[in-house]
């Protein structure tokens, strides 16, 4: 059987995939899946994180122990589960904070939208219409001239 290693997407390919078969790390059931996640509380999925963590360090003890070869594949999956809810318990952390700073003067950093420190150390849009006294007086005097084009 080959393997095509895709670097881009960083994904695996196998030939049986190809063909039109499934691989058997695709249709394992113990895949969780990330729209299933958003719907529950914290509560659940810091219950549902342990659960994974006892089940992946049982799957290392059986690599080591010699298992079986569905045990041994299925430490990629469990991997990957837990990192789905670690995700899913983070996002949802984001969003609440988001919801609770929305409006108010103050903002955490990481909530702050992502500029250069050149754009964060330039003049707001307030600041560059401040005129002194003298540039009042002359934009006064001297307003600007418009002109009629004959045709």
């Amino acid at each position: 059987m080959w393997t095509i290693w895709l670097i881009t997407k960083y994904t695996k390919l196998d030939c049986d995939s190809l063909n039109g078969t499934q691989h058997l790390e695709d249709s394992d059931e113990a895949k969780i899946k990330a729209r299933d996640l958003r719907g529950k509380k914290k509560e659940e999925l810091l219950k549902q994180l342990e659960d994974l963590k006892v089940e992946l360090s049982q799957l290392r003890v059986a690599k080591v122990t010699g298992g079986a070869a569905s045990k041994l594949s299925k430490i990629r999956v469990v991997r990957k589960s837990i990192a789905r809810v670690l995700t899913v318990i983070n996002q949802t952390q984001k969003e609440n904070l988001r919801k609770f700073y929305k409006g108010k003067k103050y903002k955490p950093l990481d909530l702050r939208p992502r500029k250069t420190r050149a754009m964060r150390r330039r003049l707001n849009k307030h600041e560059e219409s401040l005129m002194t006294k003298k540039m009042q007086r002359k934009s006064r005097l001297y307003t600007i001239r418009k002109f009629a084009v004959k045709a």
